[in-house]
């Protein structure tokens, strides 16, 4: 036991200075810009929408906690202190991504291919949407970097990769994935 305590001190000391110049590598390429970011929304409780979800209306959605409100706001605190230079932010219709895409960065637009597909009701548009997201990144030839607040099913479907809430997901613009920073909440 007392081995076990004594080695995971070492893993920890060991892996945070690695973590750190990962994370600032990855904050490089943000600053030279050209940059895709994903964000998945930060903090809502529970999984999917109620059945009497109707887009025009928050109170039918599953929407942010005031964790996800404060995570929103580290998100805000993280471009801020690193200067991260942004062209657009865009954002799915569902609240929670838009109240994300409020509290971190003020304005956004929001784009119907950013939306989530996870229930069945919108399941049969995962094709279409995931055609007009590479077609818009295909015609996006911004110097900064584009900021998109979407869901975890258009984060797995564009770049293979499983992110937790409020997490910052960077691609460049083959959708070839650099690098992730886990935000808590």
């Amino acid at each position: 036991m007392k081995f076990l305590k004594i080695f995971i001190i070492l893993f920890i000391s060991l892996t945070t200075p690695i973590k750190a110049d990962l994370n600032k590598k990855l904050i490089n390429e943000l600053e030279e810009g050209g940059k895709l970011i994903f964000i998945r929304h930060a903090y809502a409780p529970g999984s999917g929408d109620p059945s009497n979800f109707n887009l025009n209306d928050c109170s039918t959605q599953r929407n942010l906690s005031n964790l996800g409100r404060d995570q929103s706001k580290k998100i805000r605190k993280f471009f801020k202190e690193n200067k991260i230079p942004i062209d657009l932010v865009i954002s799915s219709e569902w609240c929670r991504c838009k109240e994300t895409a409020l509290i971190a960065f003020n304005q956004f637009k929001t784009k119907t291919f950013l939306n989530s597909f996870y229930s069945e009701k919108f399941s049969k548009n995962k094709k279409t949407q995931m055609k007009n997201l590479k077609n818009y990144i295909k015609n996006w030839n911004g110097d900064k970097n584009l900021v998109m607040v979407t869901h975890f099913v258009v984060i797995t479907e564009a770049l293979n990769y499983a992110p937790g809430s409020g997490e910052i997901v960077i691609s460049d613009k083959n959708f070839k994935k650099l690098g992730n920073i886990e935000i808590s909440y």
